[in-house]
């Protein structure tokens, strides 16, 4: 009687599934005849899902005392889908291959409002921080560091101004090299900083980004002011365009954050707050490699090259860059994602090397 009532109920556990476990057979088929590269990319966003799906099953099967042939079978296939879900991803290029060229673009794009508001609150503050400074040259100190500020100041003359600005390699090379190795570390330490502080309803992110936005509008004025402006944003845009982007992202990972705590919607708020952390860790972690090429553009770059059209021809082709791969590639990445059943699937859920259930 017992053994009758378990098949009947193996029976009935597998019609609701089996469509599923067939799926994944399917898949780990062809992976096992041609590999991975003969997938779809349908086929590729599947696979994880469907391996947790098989998983769950065999949980159940097992806590329920299933007969042993469904046990088996659901080990075996959960096993299989183990080893192409988790053991094709432990090298570490293939996880940064797929990481920059699907997750980081598309989460940006999810992100895409928040974003826009951290570069908004940006160029606000900015255009306050010029606009102050202009009415009242003393706001200067109250909204550039000393140690950026690095002697350029409201009293210091158009020529040592200009001098910073033209620099080679061999003229001013370490005052430009601090000055370069000052900014790539104050707007990186503000960039990772934002990332923390949005467990704080995000109200500190704003400040962080409005202080920097503030900074950047009292240093354009002064030089704007010497009549400077076209030489001051050909020095700054090449890297600048990179690094505020980076900035920005952080920020609104740190605003994504906060959104969570004050709107939690239908989930506990720890769980908004789980979900937009493994989300945003990630938008953070993609802004350390636009952190350090920004850092070598400023680094290198801009004192071996002082031509005033080829800095702006190489902030334009940073700026069409960001542009593609955010807009363009961000997009696409995060409509396939929707169109694969899971628009808020993250990286670190995908079978990435961070762990996971195992069969």
């Amino acid at each position: 009687m017992v053994t009758s009532e378990h098949s009947l109920k193996s029976v009935e556990f597998r019609r609701e599934r089996q469509p599923a476990w067939r799926e994944l057979e399917e898949i780990l088929d062809l992976v096992d005849k041609k590999g991975l590269k003969a997938l779809s990319e349908e086929q590729l966003y599947r696979l994880p899902t469907l391996y947790r799906g098989a998983v769950s099953s065999l949980s159940v099967a097992r806590a329920i005392s299933l007969d042993r042939a469904l046990i088996g079978y659901l080990d075996n296939l959960a096993a299989r889908a183990y080893v192409q879900v988790y053991g094709g991803r432990r090298g570490f290029i293939r996880v940064l291959g797929r990481f920059f060229s699907h997750y980081f673009p598309a989460e940006v794009w999810r992100q895409r409002l928040a974003v826009a508001v951290a570069l908004g609150l940006i160029v606000l503050a900015a255009v306050a921080g010029y606009q102050a400074t202009a009415s009242d040259p003393d706001l200067y100190f109250a909204f550039v560091p000393e140690g950026l500020a690095n002697g350029r100041e409201p009293s210091s003359s158009r020529e040592s101004l200009a001098e910073v600005l033209q620099s080679g390699p061999e003229e001013g090379a370490s005052g430009l090299t601090q000055f370069s190795s000052y900014l790539f570390v104050h707007n990186a330490g503000i960039g990772l900083l934002c990332f923390p502080l949005g467990f704080a309803a995000g109200v500190p992110v704003a400040l962080l980004l409005f202080s920097n936005g503030l900074m950047l509008g009292a240093f354009a004025q002064l030089y704007h002011s010497r009549e400077l402006g076209v030489e001051l944003w050909a020095w700054l845009l090449p890297h600048g365009i990179t690094e505020f982007l980076a900035v920005a992202l952080c920020g609104a990972a740190g605003l994504t954050l906060g959104m969570a705590l004050v709107f939690p919607g239908r989930r506990r708020r720890l769980d908004a707050l789980a979900a937009a952390g493994r989300r945003s860790a990630g938008v953070v972690a993609g802004t350390l490699p636009m952190f350090l090429v920004a850092g070598l553009i400023e680094g290198y770059f801009r004192q071996l090259v002082t031509d005033v059209g080829v800095r702006y021809a190489v902030a334009a082709v940073t700026a069409v860059l960001w542009i593609v791969y955010f807009g363009f590639r961000g997009r696409r990445e995060a409509a396939r994602a929707e169109a694969a059943g899971d628009p808020t699937q993250g990286f670190w859920d995908e079978g990435g090397d961070d762990g996971g259930e195992s069969p």
